[in-house]
């Protein structure tokens, strides 16, 4: 007997160091190419996707503005009819300040700074000339006959493109080129009504 069984398998010594040898030599992980090629597809998928993200996040972002800025018109609207007595609010931490023996105020807490940013834009209120002689008000404080609402982007083409405003006749405007100027009556040079 010149080929010895292996008493567990029962295959020949020669046969057992082949079928050893198949075994290894066969690989099953995956191939330098195979991983560059799914490394490329995600790197196209990639480039494709974060510049409409990007986009999707400015989109947002200027709604949120506009938004804010209609917000500033409701508020002004309200104090004018409730506290100022046909007047507006100076500014927007006058809008956050509560009535006398009341804790409601007439903004969000969120826009009761003056400038205050929110969803990268920057939002201030401009007073507009104040009258005489000053009527007194539900809160102390002082108040203006025009108003100018503006948000600019807090860095423009990063969080928004767009530049907007508004004023006591409710309007908000927008420009692509440069912020608003604070105007207080009719349409800012530059600007286009949204609504």
């Amino acid at each position: 007997m010149s080929e010895r069984r292996i008493v567990n398998s029962g295959l020949p010594a020669r046969a057992l160091k082949e079928k050893l040898v198949k075994k290894l030599q066969k690989n099953e992980g995956f191939t330098l190419i195979e991983l560059l090629i799914v490394v490329a597809i995600i790197g196209i998928i990639a480039a494709i996707a974060v510049p409409g993200l990007l986009r999707a996040r400015m989109s947002g972002n200027e709604t949120s503005a506009i938004g804010s800025i209609r917000a500033i018109n409701t508020a002004q609207v309200n104090y004018s009819s409730a506290c100022g007595q046909g007047f507006y609010a100076l500014s927007l931490v006058s809008l956050n300040t509560p009535p006398a023996m009341s804790t409601e105020v007439f903004i969000s807490p969120d826009m009761g700074a003056d400038p205050t940013t929110k969803s990268g834009y920057t939002v201030n209120l401009v007073a507009g000339p104040v009258p005489m002689p000053m009527p007194a008000t539900c809160n102390g404080l002082n108040s203006v006959q025009t108003y100018w609402a503006g948000a600019t982007p807090v860095a423009v083409g990063s969080t928004g493109v767009r530049h907007f405003g508004g004023n006591q006749n409710g309007t908000v405007f927008f420009s692509m080129t440069a912020p608003l100027p604070a105007t207080q009556a009719g349409s800012p040079a530059g600007g286009t009504p949204i609504q």
